[in-house]
Parts: C-alpha cells; sequence; structure tokens
C-alpha cells in the first residue's frame, strides 16, 4: 500500500521544524467562529444487526519516547536531574557549589574513579573549611523544580566515597525563595570504598511547592566523592524505581490495550552507536551507563526494559516490543549479513527476556531482576520508520530478522516500518507501521484513505499519529481532526488493528519540549490533559466488536460519524463529529429498534478551534453527560456546532 507521510518522521522534524511553524500557523483557522442557522437536516440510517466488519479489540493502545522530558523530568519519577554527574563545557550540569558562611570548597569530575564499570566517574567535593552553620557542599534544582507536598514521604540514595574520617552528609531541601529548611535530615558516612546510603526525608503540613532545591553539604573539612544521587517521591504501586502516579492515573483514563516500547526515535538513536541497547537498561541502577537520546538530553536509563515491561503491567496492558534493526536517524545503518548478526540475536534475546521461562539463559536474568513470570506479547516490531533509509537496505535487514525471530517464536505478529518487497513467506510482515502527522483539515481530508485499500496481504498499525496545530498540547480544531480520524480507523478496523497517538507526553516547563503536539501536559508539581486526550478516551472506551451496517446523507465534509456493536452487551457505540460552525439536525433510523430506550451521551464542545487546556486552565474543556430518550427506531438528534459526542445506545 502507498503510503504519505506529511510531517512524518524525525528527518522532517529537525530539518524542517521552520516549516512547520509556518504550516501550523497557516492551517489554524479564524479564531471566532460566529453562530449561525442550523444545516439542513441529515439523514443517518443504521442497522445494529448487520454487521459488515470486525473492530479490533485492541485498536487503541499508547506508543511513547524520550522526547519532551517525557521520562527523565517526566514518567520516570526520580526527581534529580543529573543524577551521575555528567559534564559539559560548562561545568557540571544542573548542579551548583555550596559555601555557606564564610566555607570553602570547590567541585570537579574525577573521571578515574567512579562505583562501578557503567558509572566510572563522579562529582569529586574538596571542603578545605567549614563548620557548623558554614557547611559546603552540592545543590540541584531536579527538573524545573523539586515538587514537595504537605505529610508525604520521599525516599533517597546515593553513592559515596571518603577517605577521611567518618562523618556526617546532611541532606536537606530549601525553598528557592525564602531559603527556608523543608525537611533535612544526616546521613552518617565512613571511610573506605564505594558505599550505597540510602536516607528518607517527611515533609510535614507544608504548602505544595515546586520552588524547591536539593542540598548535600558537610560540615567539616574533607573529600568526597559522590555517584548517582536519587530522590523518589511516592511512586504508581510503590515501585522502588517507579513512575509518578498522576502521570500513570491520566495513562490509565486513556483506556488503551498496549504500549509501544521503547518508542519511535528513542529506539534507533542519532547515529549507531546510540541505539537502544537493552541489556545496559537492566539490573541495579548503578550498572546502567545511560545513552545520548536523539532530543538534544541524556537519557539515564532508570526507565529500562523491566520498568517499561512492569509500566505495562501496571496498566495491565500489553507491550508491543520494537528490536533495534540495525539503522541510525543520520542514515547509517548496518549491512545486512555478517554485521547485522549480533543485533539480531539481541532482538531474538530481548523477546525471550520478555517471555522465557526461569529455564532461559535471558527469562533467568528477567527473575534476578525481581520479576519471574514471563510478560504477555503478540506483536514484535522491527526497526522505527525505516522508510527514511535511503540506501535501500531494509528489506534486507527486515528479512534477516524475520527468519530468526519466527524459528525461534512462531507465534509472534512482526511488523515492518517500510513496505517490504519479499518473495520467501518469511520475510512478509504482518503489519505496516503507517505514521501520519497532519493539521486539522487535512486531517479531516484523509479520513478515506484506507476505505477502498485492498483487504489481502498486511494488516496495518497505525504506531503514530496525530492532528497538530495547538502547542504544547492539541487544541479544540486538533481533537476534531482526531475524532475524524479515529471514526475512519473504527469504519476499518478489520485492516487496521492497532493504533497510537503519538507523543504522548510533554514537559510544559520552559526549554523541557523538543516537539508538539502531545498529548498530556505535565511540570513537576502537576498534570493536565488536552482535548484530544478526552476524544481519545472517550472513543476507546465506547467500542464495539462489529461495525455495524450504515449509509448518511445530507452532511458536508466537516461531519464524521462511527457506528459500532458490541455482541455480548449489545450496546451500539454511535460517535458524531460535528467540525463545522452550525448545528447538525439528524433524522437516525434505527432498523429494528423498538419501544423506548435510553441513550448516554458523553460530549465534548468549545467555542473555536484555538478554545485549550493547559497548566493554568486545566479544565477549560471537559466531557459532559447526559441522556435522552429514544422512542422507536426513528430519533430526531441534533449535534451542535463544534462537538464531538459519544451515544451509547443499549439494544435490548
Amino acid at each position: 500500500m502507498t503510503n504519505t507521510y506529511p510531517m512524518s518522521g524525525t528527518m522532517t522534524r529537525r530539518n524542517g521544524f521552520a516549516k512547520l511553524l509556518c504550516m501550523l500557523a497557516a492551517a489554524t483557522l479564524t479564531s471566532t467562529l460566529v453562530a449561525q442557522a442550523p444545516l439542513p437536516t441529515a439523514h443517518l440510517s443504521i442497522d445494529p444487526s448487520a454487521i459488515v466488519a470486525p473492530v479490533s479489540a485492541t485498536l487503541y493502545g499508547m506508543m511513547t519516547e524520550e522526547i519532551n522530558h517525557s521520562y527523565d523530568g517526566g514518567l520516570y519519577a526520580e526527581m534529580i536531574q543529573n543524577r551521575t554527574f555528567r559534564g559539559s563545557w560548562e561545568g557540571v550540569e544542573h548542579w551548583g557549589l555550596v559555601r555557606n558562611g564564610d566555607s570553602a570548597a570547590t567541585m570537579s569530575i574525577d573521571r578515574n574513579d567512579g562505583p562501578s564499570k557503567a558509572l566510572s566517574t563522579s562529582l569529586l567535593l574538596q571542603v578545605t573549611s567549614a563548620s557548623s552553620g558554614n557547611d559546603a557542599g552540592v545543590s540541584n534544582p531536579g527538573y524545573w523544580g523539586l515538587a514537595m507536598k504537605p505529610n508525604t514521604s520521599y525516599r533517597g540514595s546515593f553513592y559515596a566515597r571518603t577517605d577521611d574520617a567518618d562523618g556526617t552528609l546532611t541532606v536537606r531541601i530549601v525553598n528557592d525563595r525564602s531559603g527556608g529548611v523543608i525537611v533535612s535530615t544526616q546521613v552518617p558516612l565512613h571511610a573506605g570504598p564505594w558505599s550505597e546510603y540510602e536516607y528518607s526525608l517527611k515533609a510535614g503540613p507544608i504548602r505544595p511547592s515546586v520552588e524547591n532545591h536539593i542540598e548535600l553539604t558537610l560540615d567539616h573539612p574533607g573529600t568526597l566523592r559522590l555517584q548517582l544521587v536519587s530522590l523518589m517521591p511516592p511512586t504508581f504501586n510503590n515501585r522502588l524505581n517507579g513512575n509518578r502516579p498522576d502521570l500513570m492515573e491520566r495513562m490509565a483514563g486513556m483506556h488503551g490495550h498496549f504500549l509501544r516500547l521503547p518508542g519511535g526515535n528513542y529506539l534507533e538513536g542519532d547515529r549507531l552507536e546510540d541505539w537502544y541497547n537493552w541489556k545496559e537498561t537492566i539490573g541495579p541502577l548503578v550498572d546502567r551507563p545511560g545513552h545520548q537520546a536523539p532530543w538534544t538530553y541524556w537519557s539515564t536509563d532508570g526507565l529500562g526494559l523491566l520498568e517499561f515491561l512492569e509500566w505495562c503491567e501496571d496498566l495491565k496492558i500489553e507491550p508491543v516490543l520494537a528490536v533495534y534493526a540495525g539503522y541510525a536517524l543520520n542514515g547509517q545503518h548496518v549491512a545486512a549479513g555478517k554485521d547485522l548478526e549480533p543485533f539480531v540475536q539481541s532482538a531474538v534475546d530481548e523477546v525471550e527476556y520478555l517471555t522465557g521461562n526461569t529455564s532461559t539463559k535471558w527469562g533467568a536474568r528477567r527473575a534476578q531482576d525481581g520479576h519471574p513470570a514471563p510478560f504477555p506479547l503478540h506483536y514484535i516490531e522491527i526497526g522505527n520508520e525505516d522508510f527514511f533509509d535511503r540506501s535501500g537496505s531494509y528489506g534486507a535487514r527486515f528479512t534477516q530478522f524475520a527468519k530468526a525471530l519466527r524459528k525461534q517464536y512462531p507465534q509472534y505478529k512482526l511488523i515492518a516500518t517500510d513496505p517490504i518487497k519479499a518473495d520467501a513467506a518469511t520475510a512478509i510482515p504482518d503489519m505496516i507501521d503507517d505514521h501520519y502527522y497532519k493539521p486539522p483539515n487535512e486531517m479531516m481530508d484523509f479520513v478515506h484513505h484506507y476505505d477502498n485499500a485492498p483487504r489481502t496481504g498486511s494488516k496495518i498499525f497505525v504506531g503514530e499519529w496525530a492532528t497538530r496545530s495547538g502547542t504544547p498540547t492539541p487544541n479544540f480544531g486538533d481533537a476534531l481532526g482526531d475524532a475524524a480520524w479515529m471514526t475512519a480507523m473504527e469504519r476499518n478496523s478489520d485492516l487496521i488493528l492497532i493504533s497510537s497517538y503519538a507523543p504522548l507526553l510533554v514537559n510544559v516547563s520552559p526549554g523541557a519540549m523538543q516537539w508538539p503536539t502531545d498529548l498530556i501536559g505535565f511540570n513537576a508539581e502537576t498534570t493536565y490533559v488536552s482535548p484530544s486526550y478526552y476524544a481519545q478516551s472517550l472513543f476507546a472506551a465506547h467500542l464495539g466488536d462489529g461495525t455495524a451496517k450504515s449509509s448518511i446523507t445530507g452532511t458536508g465534509d466537516r461531519f464524521f460519524y462511527s457506528a459500532t456493536v458490541g455482541a455480548a452487551d449489545h450496546v451500539l457505540h454511535l460517535k458524531l463529529v460535528n467540525a463545522t460552525s452550525r448545528d447538525q439536525p439528524l433524522a437516525i433510523d434505527l432498523a429494528g429498534v423498538k419501544g423506548e430506550h435510553t441513550a448516554m451521551i458523553e460530549s465534548l464542545h468549545a467555542a473555536t478551534y484555538q478554545a485549550t487546556n493547559s497548566i493554568s486552565e486545566p479544565d477549560a474543556i471537559h466531557p459532559t453527560q447526559s441522556k435522552v430518550r429514544v422512542m422507536g427506531g426513528n430519533w430526531q438528534h441534533t449535534v451542535p456546532a463544534l462537538s464531538i459526542e459519544v451515544v451509547d445506545l443499549r439494544l435490548q
């Protein structure tokens, strides 16, 4: 199938960013839509008893990657930024020197001493003068602040080495504005080799605040090396190395069925050496070196492969596993054949880590890492956006991976990121991953793309899609475009088996974002969701398993609908999207429906395409609920201008 990729992929994302901004500005509709007379009545006929195509039970899922500080500084609950003391030409990033009173000290990077092979450097703190009340040390501002909440416990740890006589290290949280100490503790140190230290902090009845920083100080002269300084708030399901509860709860509210991981460009990286080497993301944190992520900043890999899988487990969803396939965003690739063999073996090992029992090498390693039970898996994606590989190597690379994976794991479906021309059955992908990023008008014009596509051959995974004009999160025009596109995916869900919006998360703090438009916004303290989030949540929560026979007449090209029916619960799920500035009256004929019924309606509405939610106004647009009586099979209903409605009608 021929695919189109407007504004899709990393190369377009980077090289055309200025062009993107111009396009988004041009695509923005007028900010004021004047109320007009209703449109003429349209006629919608639905036969709920006639199912014309199946609907995939796993149509809606989630895709995420390390972009916009989605992981470090976002979902991953770690509060310390640059906890491994990475240096730059400016010094030690995000760390400052503390010299209270008349204390004297210096800090630098020791490149020859660290607690592990993975973390072989450290921060060297040399205190030449200090005393009680005149202490010296280092400070960290967190990720755009440290969010402190009242009556809340925090867990901390660090690695340290000192040759000095035993002393104590003071850890304190200080308010940026007042300079007052919110909470503090003292950690006894001992001379000798590298050791891990743990501490805890319990905030009292304070006012919630994000304007805080952490200090680690000595009140005596000495030399101290530090590495892997951590501070964790309470996490979802109390995971020791877990995720922010508020963001996990937002994702749970999407009613998705899978998570595509580790996600997008994060899989391959800018250069071949930046690939997502999953074996370096498991095990103790001190053994994880981290790696350069493709969106300008370093990834600690604190959220590693096992944490991804536990993320799925906590949300009761499945992983869609993407394995590295030998391509880098700068255009480099690993040649098929002998050079590619180590990466093919890595993929085979990775699947074993997910699914193998404890008698296998990597299943035993998963158990050693704390999770004896295998994880569920149905789909394996080979690479990411390999349509950008102009060398034409993807067909051979995919074939080599497919043969190895199907030999070892024939039960799993394989997803290609570019159409494959191959004669061998072992190389034909089960699915093709299509990506679409479009402004609202173009997305609405795109809704018939799959209507007449062949139903033979590979199925479709719409692995990245979004309507884009708002920033940092979608506006209501984007939500209308998304809803229109979702009606198309539901109508074609015999072909489109799974789909996932992208990107999922954005830290809206100044300087944290690289890519608009993103589904869920947050800062160090709180979260909010976009109109598009609500649209997707409603569509996913109200979906049947079959598409009902239907037809519509009398509407323009900015009205969209989907009608699916649940075989078990006998509920008609009707989605209605009016993207025009005029109310749309409908005469709905429900074949075979008799007697009185109650329709439950959840709706989204805004006055303009530009209306949106934000970190300061999180509830400007939100779903509302209503009920209407439907007498017999003839229902007169009006869909308001600029509205998305999800209607549930129990048929029995």
